[in-house]
C-alpha cells in the first residue's frame, strides 16, 4: 500500500469513526497497519488507533499501540514524532493508573522539546503530568502542572486543551473540597464547548457535564447533579464511551446515596465497579468502594463496611493514592468509635494525621486541615494553597509553606 492509498484509507477510517462506526473504522486502520509500507502513514494510523482505544476504555490495547508507535517514530528519526509517541505512552500509563511511569514519560517529552510541534504538545504533556500527580495526591505539583497547561492553552489559543484542563481543575478542587471552584471550572469548560465546540467531538460536552454533576452533588444540588449526569450518560452511551459510563454510574450511585436511597445506589455501584474492573481504572474502583462502604455504614452493616475498606486500602496503597488512604482511615475511625474499640480507633487517628502531614493538607496560616469540609481556597504563585479567609485576614509577604520548607534542617 503506497503513500496516497495509505492516506485515503486513514481518512476513510476517520469518517467511519466520526459516524459512530467504530469497529469498521478499526478494521480499516488495522488493514493499513498490516499493508502500508509508508512509515509516516503507519505513525498516523497508530495515533488513530491509540485515540479510539482510549475512548473505548481499552487501555491495554492503547498501551500496546503506543509502544509500536515509539518504534515507528525511531525509524522515522523525527523529534516531533518521537515527542508525540512518548506523550501517547504517558497517556496510556495515566489511564492504567501507572502514575510514576506517566510522570517519567512526560519528563522525557519535556526534555525533547525544541521543534514547533513539540512546543505545541507541551500543554498536553503538562495536563497528563498534572493528572498523574493528582492520582498520587501530590496537590501542589498537580496544580503547578494544570496552571502550566492552562498557560500553554491560552498562548496557543487551544480551546480544546483549555476545556480539558478546566475539567481536571474541577476534579482537583472537588478533591480538596473547594466546591465553588469545583463547579466554576467545569462550567467554564461547558461555556467553551458552547462557544467553540461545533466541530468538536461530543465527548467534550459529556466530560464537562459529568464534572458539573459531581460538583452539584457535593453542593447538595441533587436535581441539578442528576440532570447533568443524565446528559453526560446519554452521550457516553451513544458513543460507546465505557470509561465515562463507569464514572456516570458512580455519580448516579453517589446521588442516590446522598438521598439515603441505598437500595437504588447499590446496583449502580455494582455496574460501575464492573466497568472500572474491565477497563482497569483502579482509581475509579477506590471511589466506588468508598461509596459502597458509606452505604454499608448507613445500613449499620459495619463488618461489610470494613470488608470494602480492606479492598480499597489494597488498591490505594498499590497506586500510592494518599487521599484515598486518608478517607479510608477517616471511615475506620468512625466505625471503631461506634464500636468503642479504642486501640484501633487510636491507630487510625494517627494514620489519618500522618496522611494530612504528608500531603500538606493544612493551611499554613491557621494550621487547620484543608479538605475536611467545603472551604474557599486560594493558591499562591508557588501553587501552595490556603484558606481564602486566612489570606484576606493576614495578607502574605511570600508563602509561609515555602519559608518553612527552606529552613528545614538538612540532617535529622
Amino acid at each position: 500500500m503506497g503513500q496516497d492509498q495509505t492516506k485515503q484509507q486513514i481518512e476513510k477510517g476517520l469518517h467511519l469513526y466520526q459516524s459512530n462506526q467504530t469497529e469498521k473504522a478499526l478494521r480499516v486502520w488495522m488493514r493499513v497497519l498490516e499493508k502500508s509500507a509508508d512509515p509516516a502513514g503507519r505513525f498516523r494510523v497508530l495515533g488513530c488507533l491509540i485515540t479510539a482505544h482510549a475512548e473505548m476504555g481499552r487501555y491495554k490495547d492503547m498501551l500496546k499501540f503506543a509502544v509500536v508507535q515509539i518504534d515507528t517514530a525511531r525509524e522515522l528519526e523525527d523529534p516531533d514524532f518521537l515527542t508525540e509517541s512518548y506523550l501517547n505512552l504517558a497517556r496510556s500509563n495515566e489511564k492504567l493508573c501507572e502514575f510514576q511511569k506517566t510522570i517519567s514519560y512526560c519528563k522525557t517529552c519535556l526534555n525533547m522539546q525544541g521543534t514547533t510541534v513539540s512546543l505545541q504538545l507541551n500543554g498536553q504533556v503538562s495536563l497528563s503530568m498534572g493528572n498523574a500527580f493528582l492520582g498520587l495526591s501530590n496537590f501542589q505539583k498537580a496544580l503547578e502542572c494544570f496552571e502550566k497547561a492552562l498557560r500553554y492553552a491560552h498562548n496557543n489559543d487551544d480551546k480544546m486543551l483549555e476545556c480539558r484542563v478546566c475539567c481536571s481543575l474541577g476534579n482537583f478542587y472537588t478533591q480538596i473540597k473547594d466546591y465553588e471552584k469545583a463547579l466554576f471550572f467545569p462550567c467554564k469548560a461547558a461555556e467553551l464547548v458552547n462557544d467553540y465546540g461545533k466541530g468538536w467531538s461530543l465527548k467534550y460536552r459529556a466530560m464537562s457535564q459529568y464534572h458539573m454533576a459531581v460538583a452539584y452533588r457535593k453542593l447538595g444540588r441533587l436535581a441539578d447533579a442528576m440532570d447533568c449526569c443524565e446528559e453526560s450518560m446519554k452521550i457516553a452511551l451513544q458513543h460507546g464511551d465505557r470509561p465515562l459510563q463507569a464514572l456516570c454510574l458512580l455519580c448516579f450511585a453517589d446521588i442516590h446515596r446522598s438521598r439515603r436511597d441505598v437500595q437504588t445506589a447499590f446496583p449502580r455501584y455494582d455496574s460501575s465497579m464492573s466497568i472500572m474492573t474491565e477497563i482497569g481504572n483502579r482509581l475509579g474502583l477506590i471511589q466506588v468502594l468508598l461509596g459502597v462502604t458509606k452505604c454499608w455504614m448507613i445500613q449499620k452493616e459495619l463488618d461489610k463496611a470494613l470488608e470494602s475498606i480492606e479492598k480499597a486500602q489494597e488498591l490505594a496503597e498499590g497506586l500510592g493514592n494518599k487521599l484515598g488512604l486518608l478517607k479510608l482511615h477517616c471511615l475506620c475511625e468512625r466505625i471503631y468509635r461506634t464500636r468503642e474499640q479504642q486501640q484501633e480507633l487510636r491507630d487510625h487517628v494517627v494514620k489519618f494525621h500522618e496522611c494530612v502531614e504528608e500531603m500538606e493538607l493544612y493551611c499554613g496560616m491557621c494550621g487547620e486541615s484543608i479538605g475536611e469540609k467545603n472551604n474557599q481556597l486560594q493558591a499562591l504563585p508557588c501553587s501552595h494553597f490556603f484558606h481564602l479567609k486566612c489570606l484576606q485576614t493576614n495578607g502574605t509577604r511570600g508563602c509561609p509553606n515555602c519559608r518553612r520548607l527552606s529552613v528545614k534542617p538538612g540532617y535529622v
